[in-house]
């Protein structure tokens, strides 16, 4: 059950980062939905491994081939089938590595919980496994942004201590796609690529953080205790590789404020719409959302696999010494990004969903 996400808006994934393909089905999405294939494909260029320098150079064009639950352009309501070849998987780079453990990854914990792996790259550890949700989370975008009126995004705010200033009210996709490093300032994005670039020349990696926003969320998506809309939206994005960190709203910053400080007022505006005045709650309070654009933030360490020599020990226990090869990032952000924002639109609209099935019985019973 690890492979599946959702309880309305349900995907599962499937596939290995150097196996035949990977890809994922998608259960409810709502019938009649116009959908072509390149609106899946926008998303899954962003992903995709050899987009710049700053990436992994591995060379795969990654085109989505729909299989089923798509007619004439139209969503029939039944499982949407979607696969991805893997064109250019090179298994025998990890031949030397297959009885080590790289530190910091999957190989032991794998090893350990199955008594078994696919010591091809990462197998289901890799980020090669993101592409089904990448893809999944196209589909759950264009039903927020077509029925529900939602826009998500997700931008660099911050690589290793440099920080960019972004304003998550205004920011836009061209500012964010204006650079490789999908940061909307431009002069951090300068100082970010020259620290990725060095650590890639060094054979090194770095982390960072995503920030995302999802505008024209309406109030009352999620659910009082555990299906909390900040707790829905923690499971997606921590299960993403590399998560480390997650918070919302002011996040573990509201710490260091009093209540009278980080409370959001309310006010009536000029539509006769209940509104706050500020958003340190990141548009979620008692775990439903209030209406306000909701704010969060994702952190992910460095790549695990780097080619510096580090101390590790093999299967048999015995102390190596690694110099990992293969093709890695030497910074996962720039293709974090849209991984982030799928992992927003999937959560968002299975509770879009969700919500309608509460919204059955108006207001007042009539």
């Amino acid at each position: 059950m690890g492979s599946i996400y959702g309880r309305l808006f349900r995907i599962s994934t499937f596939g290995e980062s150097h196996g035949g393909g990977v890809g994922v089905v998608v259960e409810g999405c709502p019938p009649r939905l116009p959908l072509d294939v390149s609106e899946i494909q926008r998303d899954l260029d962003r992903r995709r491994p050899g987009q710049s320098v700053l990436t992994t150079p591995r060379n795969e064009a990654d085109r989505a081939e729909i299989l089923s639950g798509v007619f004439e352009g139209r969503t029939l309501g039944t499982p949407i089938g979607i696969v991805v070849r893997n064109k250019d998987a090179r298994p025998s780079a990890y031949e030397d590595m297959k009885d080590v453990y790289r530190p910091s990854h999957a190989d032991f914990t794998t090893e350990a919980k199955y008594g078994i792996r696919n010591w091809q790259g990462g197998g289901r550890a890799s980020a090669r496994e993101t592409i089904g949700r990448v893809a999944a989370g196209a589909i759950a975008r264009k039903l927020l942004r077509e029925v529900a009126g939602i826009e998500v995004l997700a931008w660099v705010r911050r690589v290793q201590a440099i920080d960019a200033k972004v304003d998550p009210e205004t920011v836009t996709l061209a500012e964010i796609d204006a650079n490789e490093v999908r940061c909307p300032d431009a002069d951090a994005a300068a100082r970010m690529y020259e620290l990725i670039d060095g650590m890639r020349r060094r054979g090194d990696s770095v982390g960072g953080v995503v920030e995302c926003v999802a505008r024209g969320v309406p109030a009352g998506l999620g659910d009082p205790v555990f299906d909390k809309l900040e707790a829905e939206l923690a499971k997606g994005l921590m299960s993403l590789p590399a998560a480390k960190g997650f918070e919302v709203g002011s996040g573990f910053g509201g710490t260091e404020m009093t209540g009278s400080e980080h409370n959001d007022p309310f006010v009536t505006d000029a539509e006769g719409r209940t509104r706050t005045t500020s958003n340190r709650s990141g548009g979620i309070q008692g775990g439903i959302s209030n209406g306000e654009p909701i704010t969060l933030r994702v952190a992910f360490k460095p790549t695990a696999t780097v080619r510096i020599a580090q101390q590790t020990v093999n299967s048999r226990g015995e102390a190596v010494q690694l110099e990992a090869g293969g093709r890695h990032d030497p910074c996962v952000l720039p293709r974090a990004v849209p991984m982030v924002e799928a992992m927003v639109c999937l959560c968002l609209a299975d509770h879009w969903l969700r919500q309608r099935a509460v919204d059955v019985i108006p207001a007042g019973g009539g």
